[in-house]
């Protein structure tokens, strides 16, 4: 018995949005495969199957495999009868736009040879023609732009329970530079330094002693409140904008005491709004 959760087979049109919906799937912890021969469908569920880390599947089949296409719905079939629940994402635009598309970006299609993009088309959608009626989910792209499709496949397939923004925290020192990688910087420079207490020096911003010290002053309590509610009201663009993972970093002069202490401070903050985080302290012990 596998122990995959989920198995979702992407196809559609060309230049319907596939690698849009991929994308948008791998970040919603899906291990993706592109442009799969149906045949190795079996042997890449085992493969699967033997790793600790990887419970999400989602594999990319379309025209580009050629006659191995034909053997998409045997494959489908065999892996359910392995106990694994399959949906099948099918992706379509009018000719009209899947045309204007595929010629934007000057590629020929897959199945067009010498002819015509639309020839090449037509013969797409007679060969997909019996996937597309079996599909689970169908979105129509022609109106959509990447954005609104990510967005779709999020809703569509993202699981209950973990949706909104993955918060990565990371504490610094400003003397080591700021994170590169970083979306928003907060600047405690502003409170009081606990480096210039003897007894906090020796200390970090994960004991006790220097938490208290820096959580006692009222403007770290406005800062979190305030901050908290800045990511509030910022979540639902960031979502829209299909933006899952927003970094903050949080620094203090030498990332030990005060960028520490309130990074876990809003680590709390944000976990008990029931917010993903992961929090780094990236400075901490370079002094």
């Amino acid at each position: 018995m596998t122990k995959l959760d989920e198995f979702i087979l992407v196809t559609g049109m060309t230049g319907a949005g596939r690698s849009t919906a991929a994308k948008a799937l791998e970040k919603l912890g899906y291990y993706v495969v592109d442009n799969l021969p149906p045949g190795m469908l079996d042997d890449l569920v085992a493969s699967v199957d033997a790793a600790e880390d990887i419970d999400r599947l989602a594999v990319v089949v379309d025209s580009r495999s050629r006659t191995f296409f034909f053997g998409l719905v045997d494959a489908i079939e065999s892996v359910k009868k392995l106990g694994i629940k399959v949906r099948t994402l099918y992706l379509e635009a009018s000719d009209e736009v899947l045309v204007r598309r595929q010629e934007a970006a000057r590629r020929p299609h897959p199945l067009s040879r010498e002819g015509r993009l639309m020839d090449g088309y037509k013969l797409e959608r007679e060969l997909l023609r019996t996937i597309r009626g079996r599909a689970d989910t169908v979105i129509d792209t022609s109106r959509l732009n990447v954005h609104q499709l990510a967005h779709q496949v999020r809703e569509s397939f993202e699981v209950e329970g973990e949706r909104g923004l993955h918060v990565t925290i990371v504490s610094f020192g400003f003397k080591y530079g700021i994170p590169i990688d970083a979306d928003m910087i907060a600047d405690m420079r502003f409170l009081p330094n606990p480096y210039w207490v003897d007894e906090l020096r020796p200390l970090s911003g994960l004991d006790e002693p220097v938490r208290e010290y820096v959580y006692r002053q009222e403007r770290s309590q406005e800062f979190l409140d305030r901050y908290v509610d800045l990511l509030d009201l910022l979540t639902n663009g960031f979502l829209h904008e299909d933006k899952l993972f927003l970094t903050v970093g949080i620094g203090c002069t030498g990332g030990r005491h005060r960028s520490v202490a309130m990074a876990e401070a809003l680590d709390d903050r944000l976990r008990d709004r029931r917010v993903r985080t992961l929090v780094v302290h990236r400075d901490l012990g370079r002094e």
